[in-house]
């Protein structure tokens, strides 16, 4: 590599480290997980000015019923003739329950501290450097951003963003996310569903309880069930456990009503809406119980060909690593698939949704400079 070629990538890497403070400073937490919180507002007004700014045509896209929570789609002026890669993450964070000064961004020993940090604003940063500097060069590749709110919660923003593609003339032969994977490549993730039971009781004084039926406990019936039914769902690759558990209205009264979440990890080939069968299977039918499926998202595994492993591949070499990461957790990637090949890989560190949340700047810089050097070549 020459001296000029490689002052580049130094240059890349150092202007993802400074965007990166730039958006820890931003508060974006989502609303959906803490009422009254900031949201992607901000964040994407200060984003799409400096797209726009480098020349990238910038659309905020909005989510259908939900004021205050865009996302933004920024184009570069490259020609269409030329492969599109999607350049995908996400604005919005998690709360700062228990952090002194989540929005300071503060460096130690090459991390950079703060909510946000890993998850997933190093990598959005890295993208969006990576981007500026490709279309900047002239390289023969189209990255287009889509920087999406409320992956967090909901999933509304990359819901939105995938709808207006096709609209604004994005046909991605390729997609990257750049969530937090230590740079290896994630060649697999879990799906999972969640099942609210309800179980019906009759009220009676405590005194005379034989005169009522006692909803919690057959609630708690079922929390036993479900650790014993645990083990083999686990053997399988999933998971199954209560997470969520309400009853009673007082004290002296026998209840008339509880609920449960019974919530079901999936593995990659299995459907996300069996959870709902596997849990009317565990239930007594003397309880009346009724289980209704209120969540549900497919797992997912990388292409084995195709544009996704390639470009992974060449990402890997570049990085020193490959595609050894299963996440156990659920990512926003089976719905990217839907529209085209996609691929998980960017920068970590440590304390993901923890009060202690840091990012490794050199995991940063060295993504930057990968997408450069890489991107161009697919």
């Amino acid at each position: 590599m020459n001296g000029e070629k490689r002052a580049h990538l130094s240059e890349v890497g150092a202007g993802a480290v400074e965007l990166l403070a730039e958006l820890v400073s931003i508060d974006s937490v989502n609303p959906g997980l803490v009422a009254g919180a900031a949201g992607e507002r901000r964040i994407v007004d200060r984003l799409s000015a400096r797209l726009a700014r480098s020349g990238f045509t910038v659309t905020v896209v909005p989510a259908p019923g939900r004021e205050g929570r865009p996302s933004l789609v920024a184009v570069p002026p490259s020609a269409a003739e030329v492969p599109t890669v999607v350049l995908n993450g996400h604005l919005d964070t998690v709360g700062v329950a228990g952090m002194a000064d989540p929005f300071t961004p503060r460096v130690e020993d090459d991390r950079l501290y703060g909510r946000g940090a890993a998850d997933m604003k190093g990598g959005v940063a890295a993208l969006v450097v990576a981007a500026e500097h490709l279309v900047a060069a002239g390289a023969p590749v189209r990255p287009v951003l889509a920087l999406v709110a409320d992956e967090e919660d909901a999933s509304v923003g990359s819901e939105a963003v995938i709808a207006a593609l096709p609209g604004l003339g994005v046909r991605p032969d390729a997609c990257l996310i750049a969530e937090p994977t230590d740079l290896v490549l994630a060649r697999s993730l879990r799906g999972f569903a969640v099942v609210r039971v309800s179980f019906p009781g009759r009220a009676a004084h405590s005194s005379q309880a034989e005169l009522g039926v006692n909803a919690v406990t057959h609630l708690g019936r079922l929390l036993h069930v479900v650790d014993e039914r645990a083990s083999a769902v686990r053997t399988r690759g999933g998971d199954l456990m209560v997470t969520v558990v309400r009853g009673g209205s007082s004290a002296f009264v026998v209840p008339d009503h509880a609920e449960c979440l019974v919530e079901m990890r999936t593995t990659p080939e299995q459907a996300s809406t069996d959870a709902l069968a596997e849990v009317r299977a565990l239930l007594d039918p003397r309880w009346r119980a009724d289980a209704e499926l209120v969540a549900a998202r497919d797992g997912w595994r990388m292409d084995e060909a195709g544009p996704a492993p390639t470009l992974g591949a060449a990402l890997g070499a570049r990085l020193g690593t490959g595609p050894t990461f299963d996440a156990p957790y659920w990512m926003e990637a089976p719905l990217w698939q839907q529209v085209c090949p996609t691929l998980i890989c960017g920068p970590s560190g440590g304390g993901l949704h923890a009060v202690d949340e840091w990012v490794d700047l050199g995991q940063v810089r060295a993504f930057a400079d990968a997408l450069v050097h890489e991107l161009p070549a697919r």
